[in-house]
């Protein structure tokens, strides 16, 4: 049986108004479709509904006991979608958000400042932690979705791009290459790096970057901050590649940055569990997000900060 909620609401008018013109006003249909949905209704029911006559449509005793179990049907259902459009209309209530160091500190204020204007009610929770415990959060269930450098391709998440992050060199401002406009990846081959250690989205990314432009470099240190890297990139233990994201560089310590050539770049991508629908609410801040996407994209930008 193939019955649409469009025929039994036709239905419903024509009863109620006592013709299919008046029905066809009310619901804002031409005559004829009215009487299109009506027959449409009578052969998928193999019933009749009406007696035509050239004046007037009476309902058959059929019709008069169906429209009284449908009337309580369709109040049913009209509520039902009521409280579901209210609910996804509504901006009441929490979402969680997993995050990473430099970009809870790039991007999420500017989200969660925008969410707070447009979604008053709204409360975002940012759950500020490394790349691992972010993709772990995501697959339990322990947030709604998170921001993060795009993982691997074999952790089982649906993701969707962003924005792109470029790579950087920061070196001290008496170092040789901070005299140029900018540096080649080759010119790094030999020369000491402090980097961020594995628990970063980018390390994995930066290692398999040295790989691909064939330099051998020794990793002096490891460290978990950016801002702990420039600090030691500034004591002279060695140069650094970073994300535009994990800047701006420390005040008045003496470093350079510089745009690193070919341009390589990271995806900033926006996670979630497979398989699974936001709640409304944490769609609204994911579509929020995305919208948003030029103008996070400026904060990737070390200009931004006159770096």
């Amino acid at each position: 049986m193939n019955v649409t909620l469009r025929q039994l609401r036709v239905f419903q008018a024509v009863i109620e108004l006592g013709g299919f013109s008046r029905a066809g006003d009310a619901l804002g249909l031409t005559q004829p479709a009215v009487s299109r949905a009506v027959r449409e209704l009578e052969q998928a029911l193999d019933l009749r509904l009406f007696d035509r006559t050239t004046r007037e449509v009476e309902p058959t005793a059929a019709a008069r006991r169906l429209q009284g179990k449908l009337t309580r049907v369709l109040e049913a259902l009209q509520e039902a979608l009521s409280e579901a459009r209210m609910e996804g209309a509504q901006a009441h209530g929490v979402v969680h958000v997993a995050s990473s160091p430099t970009l809870s500190a790039s991007l999420m204020p500017l989200l969660i400042a925008r969410c707070r204007q447009r979604y008053l009610q709204l409360k975002l929770v940012l759950h500020d932690q490394v790349q691992r415990l972010n993709i772990e959060a995501v697959t339990s269930g322990e947030v709604d979705f998170g921001l993060v450098v795009e993982p691997d391709a074999a952790v089982p998440l649906e993701s969707e791009p962003l924005l792109e992050d470029d790579f950087w060199l920061v070196c001290r401002s008496d170092h040789d290459l901070a005299a140029h406009e900018a540096a080649h990846w080759a010119q790094l081959d030999g020369l000491p790096l402090v980097l961020l250690d594995h628990s970063s989205g980018s390390r994995r990314l930066i290692d398999e970057l040295l790989v691909k432009h064939g330099l051998e470099c020794e990793v002096t240190q490891q460290l978990g901050h950016s801002q702990s890297v420039f600090h030691m990139v500034e004591a002279g233990l060695g140069l650094s590649v970073t994300p535009g994201l994990a800047m701006p560089l420390p005040a008045g310590g003496g470093l350079s940055v510089l745009p690193l050539l070919p341009v390589e770049r990271r995806r900033i991508v926006l996670i979630k569990r497979p398989n699974r629908s936001l709640s409304p609410l944490a769609r609204k801040v994911w579509l929020l997000a995305l919208e948003m996407r030029e103008e996070l994209a400026v904060a990737a930008r070390p200009a931004a900060w006159g770096g």
